[in-house]
């Protein structure tokens, strides 16, 4: 049913000054500044090896700008949604109305960028809140256009998302919607006694959905809370970013074995940024 994350949402106050700091945070330039003129919103991405990041304003009037204004509002800038992506959201649709669940038909989305004017199209399905419990998340197919690539990512830029951080109180129930309803590959549902945390790894498009279980006693809820990035050479990152005025940790083990990890501190727009970089072993 899911085949990708397609990518990730940052609601922002001004797109000009958000867009400036992740070219400083990523090393590379976004792909695509455009606008959704029926939302009343504007956007600029950033395209990687295996899913986009998306920065989000409001631009005029419409759902889009009023979602985000409330968001502003409400928690302020940060980590907004998460976008699955589908082959066939017609055939999605269709499973998802079988196991009972009360969805609307796609809807038809459209953007240009303002320098090339090129349109991309994609239909979108938005979900009931029993499988979005709390997170902003819909399911998108592209049918139109697609983002420019870049040609290649230096040593010291970001070049793939890593994992994205997902906090629940409800690690079985996210388990449900995600491997049973999904059908998202779950690769890891373990107890870390350190955290004394259950965590969950679901993978897909070579990347990673964490899930952290903090238990209470509300209804289940899910909400993003981090993303890691990677990046070939963590030293050669650190150097750059440090000398762009960007603060970042000291680097230092990961947690995961055979990886360095650090974390970016300043620019973020209030999203915990870390950036990781796989040591390759030598052959003994």
């Amino acid at each position: 049913m899911i085949s990708a994350l397609d990518h990730l949402i940052i609601a922002v106050k001004n797109l000009d000054e958000a867009e400036s700091d992740y070219k400083k945070i990523f090393g590379i330039n976004p792909v695509w500044r455009g606008n959704h003129k029926a939302l009343g919103t504007a956007n600029s991405i950033f395209n990687f090896n295996n899913t986009y990041l998306e920065l989000l304003a409001e631009n005029g009037d419409g759902l889009g700008a009023d979602l985000i204004k409330q968001t502003l509002e409400e928690k302020g800038e940060g980590l907004f949604g998460i976008v699955l992506g589908t082959d066939d959201i017609n055939m999605t649709t269709k499973n998802l109305k079988e196991l009972g669940y009360l969805i609307s038909d796609p809807s038809e989305g459209e953007g240009t960028d303002y320098k090339t004017g090129e349109t991309r199209k994609w239909n979108n399905l938005f979900l009931p809140p029993e499988l979005t419990r709390g997170l902003f998340s819909f399911i998108i197919e592209h049918t139109e256009g697609s983002l420019p690539k870049l040609a290649r990512y230096e040593e010291h830029s970001i070049n793939k998302l890593d994992h994205v951080v997902i906090n629940t109180n409800d690690a079985d129930g996210f388990i449900n919607i995600y491997k049973d309803i999904f059908k998202i590959r779950l690769a890891l549902d373990k107890v870390i006694e350190h955290w004394k945390s259950r965590m969950l790894f679901f993978r897909l498009n070579k990347t990673t959905i964490e899930v952290i279980e903090k238990t209470n006693d509300k209804s289940s809820e899910d909400a993003l809370w981090g993303l890691a990035w990677e990046v070939e050479s963590l030293e050669k990152a650190h150097r750059r970013l440090a000398s762009d005025g960007i603060e970042i940790s000291p680097i230092k083990d990961g947690v995961k074995e055979n990886t360095i990890v650090a974390t970016v501190k300043s620019h973020t727009h209030n999203v915990p940024t870390l950036l990781i970089e796989h040591l390759c072993m030598e052959n003994s």
